[in-house]
């Protein structure tokens, strides 16, 4: 369709309209909406004396929304036309402010009537590659599609846009190698050894120029002097094979074959000697363009990166016949463009295959650029990469939230969590963060993992259990890698709570013991068998620290006395927020099948290769030996070459003693630099050997020490040098440290005194 007809799409008369349809289903209306309702006190903060939960306020701003302007909440599918909007204060207010303060509605209709007036010129072009203000809506986020995310993922992976790393990257990464350049340039031009090899040379090139010639004769067993050249010329022009070719200023030899092609290109061009034909030679009648557009196949399948500046002195050919070709050619896929050369100001292009050729070649001298580092320096890299060390432990609500991004996915015993794994990360961590991040809708809990015993009494208990963190945007892609949940047998009272979450979605404590009908304890011990399983999870961590109170220690529902008082003050099952079940459940097979066109198994595995890059840093073979999902190798190794060819990471020989491939992130190449550059700070460490850092007998020799939350491992410069295994502490190296410092640090614990009624 014509570009132009996209300047017409709005017009100022009625853009007002159609920008409030739209945004009736953006965010930005329906946090404002809470906004208007809170301040105009029609949704209370606080009620008899307490301030009313974020979410418990939300939930009755959406009643409220739902009373005023039904229509707005409504499936679209059931409204004809646009939605009428109602004559409400809030809502006028909410529209206005959205209108004014989000958005610019004045500056846009001013825009578009000067736009009507011809004042504003509007220029369409049609480029092969967004323009930096398209590729910014391409990659916005998923709320600015009407679609779904996985949809508008794969129209933005459609699109080619190049990566800042291509030209400016600090590391280099995505700038190809000079030398690489100039050798394949130099094996990719033909090198003839006889006057046979020179015809087909020239048949390839279509015209060569006489300093060309020379460089063509160069063989390795011939002199740099011109004179086996000239031989094989005389040959060729004494047969009426090749013939010269005087285009302008310049003097070309040609094939004997490409004259007719020629004469379409340089219709003034004169022979010298002159060739007379044969009648077989004159089959094909050439047209200009067509002519142009072999002449220069021809030359790019031997010259390697080329500018159209370079294409056209030497070919004596216009700029605009030269850019025709090469776009020609872009379309058949023959030739790419881009900056190639690291010191190149202007756009260049390049045979496909012989770039393909220069990216292995840089690959190769990048890997080889990369000394492998001992055991004990990348372990000092692992505590440093995760913030397990002091001097690079993160703090407050925002490092939580990166330790998790990290550990995403990463399924550990429920009680180490807490105990152990994210204290040992941000300093002075306070579980109110974690519970603010799950009610934020950014972070989710739950087991992921099929749990091998389908006996459900007899599964290990809640607190040894394999529970997950995850972002929530991942959690189709988690679940896509996670085998069939088998048939689980479940107790009575386990699936009276199962089918009351069943048919009625997520639902409040409260509400699950009104619909189960049973106890508040005895949905509590259900909910812990489910928890255990797989099968449930929450809107925060509360829920699971609340299961883990022993039963008579948790505060009594109903009870106001100065004793239950003081055990309100611990986690309540009943301030947990919702209980829903985890879409992995029979009841939600048939929505994931439908996601599964979008969330295949061949997208999560990617999503999972750059997870586990950004868990280590570093990864190899055995980084999956404590990864819970069933994926091999082999599948990720397909995808880290594929990054690497692309030069989003780099393969290589990192950590010495570790056999086969391995693969990094850019920064975390330079972080190991630098570690393996400093002098050790001679720091203790001390890890649960539930930690994921517990990678004693995969990375050094001896024994594994069990994952067990209770066991740990005290490090020194990298180095295990003792385990406290079922309570008994087991040396690793000898001589290291004196046996009372080993025994205080491995027993004494800093574990946060709200955390030690959950994990002690």
């Amino acid at each position: 369709f014509p570009l132009d007809e996209v300047f017409r799409y709005l017009n100022s008369e009625t853009v007002r309209d159609l920008l409030v349809q739209a945004l009736l289903d953006a965010p930005m209306f329906t946090i404002r909406w809470r906004w208007n309702a809170t301040r105009s006190l029609a949704v209370p903060r606080f009620r008899g004396g307490a301030k009313i939960a974020a979410p418990l306020q939300r939930m009755e701003s959406e009643n409220l929304l739902a009373a005023v302007f039904p229509d707005q909440l409504a499936c679209l599918e059931h409204i004809v036309g646009d939605r009428e909007i109602p004559d409400h204060p809030l809502v006028k207010q909410t529209i206005e402010d959205c209108l004014t303060e989000a958005m610019d509605i004045d500056g846009l209709e001013e825009v578009l009537r000067r736009i009507e007036r011809g004042e504003i010129r509007c220029i369409a072009r049609d480029l092969p590659e967004p323009s930096p203000l398209a590729a910014e809506i391409l990659n916005a986020r998923p709320y600015a599609f009407l679609d779904n995310a996985p949809l508008e993922e794969r129209r933005t992976q459609a699109v080619y846009t190049r990566r800042a790393s291509e030209r400016n990257g600090s590391d280099g990464l995505g700038v190809l190698d000079a030398a690489a350049i100039e050798k394949v340039k130099a094996e990719a031009w033909p090198a003839a050894t006889s006057a046979d090899e020179l015809h087909d040379a020239l048949m390839l090139i279509g015209v060569m120029t006489c300093e060309e010639l020379q460089r063509t004769s160069n063989g390795e067993s011939h002199a740099s002097n011109g004179a086996v050249s000239a031989h094989f010329l005389q040959e060729l022009v004494a047969s009426h094979r090749a013939t010269q070719l005087q285009i302008g200023h310049k003097l070309f030899v040609i094939a004997a074959e490409r004259l007719p092609m020629l004469r379409a290109i340089y219709p003034n061009a004169v022979c010298e000697p002159e060739l007379v034909l044969p009648d077989s030679m004159h089959g094909k009648t050439w047209e200009r363009t067509d002519a142009i557009r072999e002449l220069v196949r021809g030359r790019m399948e031997v010259c390697g990166p080329i500018t159209i500046s370079e294409l056209t002195d030497v070919l004596v050919l216009e700029h605009s016949e030269i850019d025709a070709a090469l776009l020609a050619l872009e379309s058949e896929g023959f030739v790419l463009r881009g900056k190639f050369h690291p010191d190149t100001a202007e756009q260049e292009w390049c045979d496909r295959g012989l770039l393909a050729q220069i990216h292995r070649l840089t690959i190769v001298r990048l890997r080889a650029e990369i000394q492998p580092v001992s055991i004990h320096d990348f372990y000092r890299f692992l505590f440093a990469w995760q913030r397990a060390d002091q001097e690079h432990r993160t703090e407050g609500l925002e490092g939580l939230q990166s330790i998790l991004e990290q550990l995403d996915g990463c399924e550990l015993p429920l009680a180490a969590w807490e105990s152990a794994v994210l204290p040992a990360r941000v300093a002075d961590y306070d579980p109110e963060w974690l519970d603010r991040l799950c009610f934020s809708g950014r972070v989710g809990w739950g087991r992921l993992s099929t749990p091998q015993n389908s006996n459900a009494r007899a599964s290990a208990p809640l607190r040894t259990s394999p529970i997950a963190l995850y972002l929530r945007e991942n959690l189709a892609d988690w679940l896509a890698l996670t085998l069939p949940n088998s048939a689980t047998e479940l107790s009575v009272n386990s699936q009276a709570v199962f089918e009351a979450l069943q048919s009625g979605g997520a639902l409040f404590f409260s509400e699950l013991v009104n619909r189960s009908g049973l106890l508040p304890s005895q949905v509590e011990e259900a909910l812990s068998q489910l928890a255990a399983l797989g099968l449930v999870t929450s809107d925060s961590f509360d829920g699971l620290r609340a299961l883990l109170i022993p039963s008579n220690k948790r505060p009594t529902f109903g009870r106001n006395t100065a004793k239950h008082r003081r055990r309100a003050n611990l986690a309540s099952i009943e301030f947990a927020g919702r209980w829903s079940l985890l879409p992995r459940s029979s009841c939600f097979s048939a929505a994931i099948d439908a996601a599964n066109g979008a969330h295949t198994r061949e997208v999560a595995i990617e999503k999972f290769a750059r997870v586990l890059l950004r868990r280590y840093g570093i990864v190899f073979r055995r980084s999956l030996e404590r990864e819970s999902f069933p994926i091999t190798w082999y599948e990720l190794g397909r995808i880290y070459r594929r990054l690497e060819a692309r030069g989003e990471i780099r393969g290589g020989y990192f950590v010495g003693g570790v056999s086969g491939e391995q693969f990094a992130l850019p920064e975390a190449i330079g972080l190991l630099r630098s570690i393996r550059k400093s002098s050790s700070n001679r720091e203790l460490i001390t890890l649960s050997a539930a930690d994921p850092l517990n990678l004693q007998g995969i990375l050094t020799p001896g024994a594994r020490i069990p994952a067990f939350t209770a066991n740990r491992i005290l490090f020194r410069d990298g180095l295990p040098i003792a385990a406290l295994e079922s309570r008994d502490i087991r040396k690793l190296l000898e001589g290291q440290i004196p046996d009372l410092q080993i025994e205080n640090a491995l027993r004494i614990g800093k574990l946060r005194p709200s955390l030690r009624p959950y994990y002690k």
